[in-house]
């Protein structure tokens, strides 16, 4: 089941690149999952200085059509377009390049020196491994395998990101 998420998001992701890419918009991500007993289709888009309400209106209704058309996703889901946020979700190696030298948080699979949750700068990236500086001077270095989930980190209780 997890190859045919898989599946689908690409097939996803090669329709709706260049609709975002006309529109001056890039796929931050897309995502084919379950919740409950229904299944969603999530696109987030960005764009410099981030998107509004009528960027996901414009680029839904573009490529809402398309994908239908190529009918890559077998039964029905609930169709989504949203910015990834400002707590975004780092995904791809691109989106860890751009976040070199920002603050994240990294919650692990499993505890990694008795800890599953760690808050840092986000150091080196190459090959899949991610070093997380923190805020003792130590380095945290891990597979980007080993973090269920790492994502820009915003210090709402000090007035925005820190």
């Amino acid at each position: 089941m997890a190859g045919e998420r898989k599946g689908a998001a690409a097939a996803v992701l090669e329709i709706a690149g260049p609709v975002a890419a006309s529109l001056g918009l890039e796929i931050w991500d897309v995502r084919y999952e379950k919740e409950g007993s229904s299944w969603y289709l999530r696109i987030f888009i960005d764009k410099p200085g981030g998107v509004n309400i009528d960027d996901c209106e414009q680029f839904s209704r573009t490529v809402d059509p398309l994908i239908d058309e190529a009918d890559p996703i077998d039964g029905s889901y609930y169709f989504e377009v949203s910015s990834p946020g400002i707590e975004r979700e780092l995904v791809r190696p691109e989106h860890f390049l751009r976040y070199t030298g920002q603050k994240v948080s990294v919650r692990f699979i499993r505890p990694v020196e008795g800890r599953r949750d760690y808050i840092g700068t986000l150091g080196r990236f190459q090959d899949g491994a991610a070093t997380l500086i923190l805020e003792d001077g130590s380095e945290l270095t891990f597979d980007r395998k080993q973090a269920s989930r790492v994502r820009v980190y915003a210090d709402f209780e000090a007035g925005g990101r820190s």
